[in-house]
């Protein structure tokens, strides 16, 4: 197994980083748990509408497959409140260590 590290940025819409502290701490962060992944650490860049994340899986489906498999379920699917649509861009990237843990 090898375990994949994310690092992802999302600006979110302007007036909404409450809605999406709540919607991603109520429903985002127990399912992504429930699925294997570990948040690493999430941070919000206050006065910029910034809030990034670093999640990790080092399950047996690969990092990939398993985010599939997040998205897809219908516990994903019936998350209210959504926090996606808050969204306003999102970049993600795969992150390599160089240090040793």
């Amino acid at each position: 197994m090898n375990s994949v590290s994310q690092l992802r940025i999302y600006r979110i819409k302007e007036g909404k980083m409450e809605e999406w502290l709540e919607g991603w701490t109520r429903g985002v962060l127990p399912l992504r748990e429930k699925f294997g992944f570990r948040i690493d650490g999430a941070w919000v860049v206050r006065g910029e509408n910034i809030f990034v994340w670093i999640l990790t899986y080092d399950g047996p489906e690969g990092f990939e497959a398993r985010d599939a498999a997040y998205y897809a379920s219908p516990e994903r699917k019936a998350l209210r409140p959504d926090p996606a649509p808050w969204i306003e861009k999102s970049e993600s990237y795969i992150m390599a260590p160089v240090l040793p843990p």
